[in-house]
């Protein structure tokens, strides 16, 4: 919805809230930018991010202006720990990925990559493709209809994907920045016979 997260932004600063964005899945250019949040004006006040940030390896981060931060070390006390936030071939890991994402290149390629993956989507039964970058929601009818499509991709398709918990009708593909148009075209015809 265009506008919300400024008007939420505008709210908390009026009120004295703090802004907590969390980005875990669509942080590291899942959506085509580093956070998701540039794409709609706003600067959160502490940010949380997780998974894309390892490459695969287990790391989080909890980020904010050092005013904020000062506050989390007695109330609570250690407030702002994370479970993988610091161990040390995590972050070593996690370097690594910010240099590819940035010597790579890689979210150049984000917009084309979710256009031919939207626009090979195409089945009778798909209500709508939503997407934001590469994080998207195919939309079915009912998790009646999306369930068996969800298990027959993985057991005959080799395509391993699954539904929102907040939308259990509409099934969520989050490929990878690094996903080709070869696998993208292979990835979508099985889905399409899983569908069919």
């Amino acid at each position: 919805m265009p506008g919300y997260l400024p008007a939420v932004r505008q709210r908390c600063t009026e009120v004295g809230a703090l802004l907590i964005l969390d980005e875990i899945q669509c942080g590291f250019g899942r959506t085509g930018t580093q956070w998701a949040f540039e794409q709609f004006g706003v600067v959160p006040d502490i940010l949380v991010c997780a998974k894309g940030m390892g490459g695969g390896m287990p790391i989080g981060a909890f980020i904010s202006s050092p005013e904020i931060m000062v506050g989390f070390q007695t109330n609570p006390i250690l407030g702002h720990c994370t479970t993988f936030g610091g161990h040390p071939v995590s972050c070593a890991a996690s370097l690594a990925t910010l240099q590819v994402i940035q010597e790579e290149n890689l979210l150049a390629g984000v917009a084309g990559k979710a256009e031919r993956l939207r626009r090979q989507l195409v089945h009778p039964a798909i209500r709508e493709v939503r997407h934001c970058g590469l994080l998207m929601a195919v939309e079915f009818d009912s998790f009646a209809v999306l369930k068996p499509i969800i298990d027959r991709a993985l057991a005959e398709q080799g395509i391993l994907t699954d539904w929102f918990l907040f939308c259990d009708n509409s099934l969520r593909i989050a490929p990878p920045l690094t996903i080709t148009e070869a696998e993208i075209d292979a990835a979508v015809a099985g889905l399409l016979r899983a569908i069919a």
